[in-house]
């Protein structure tokens, strides 16, 4: 693995994990009144648009850390339409 790679995995990890707290905090309060489902949706339209890009350039740590990254947002955007009238 070329340090590149390394630093592109770290920072893709980085923007991954950032998500977490809230959806912590969204499924333990049940409220999510202050998040906004719009500012979801297009950053998993971006999240997406990257993995075509990752899949494009083969380039495994944008791939990996992006689909992820998807997954952790579209579990967001699920709990902010299941919570939304609490």
């Amino acid at each position: 693995m070329e340090w590149t790679d390394g630093l592109g995995l770290v920072a893709g990890i980085c923007t991954t994990v950032a998500v977490i707290p809230q959806i912590r905090k969204a499924w333990q309060t049940k409220k999510v009144e202050d998040v906004s489902p719009g500012m979801f949706g297009i950053l998993m339209a971006g999240v997406f648009l990257w993995i075509v890009y990752g899949i494009s350039k083969s380039d495994m740590p944008i791939m990996l850390t992006n689909s992820i990254s998807l997954a952790l947002n579209g579990g967001m955007l699920y709990l902010m339409l299941r919570y939304r009238n609490n």
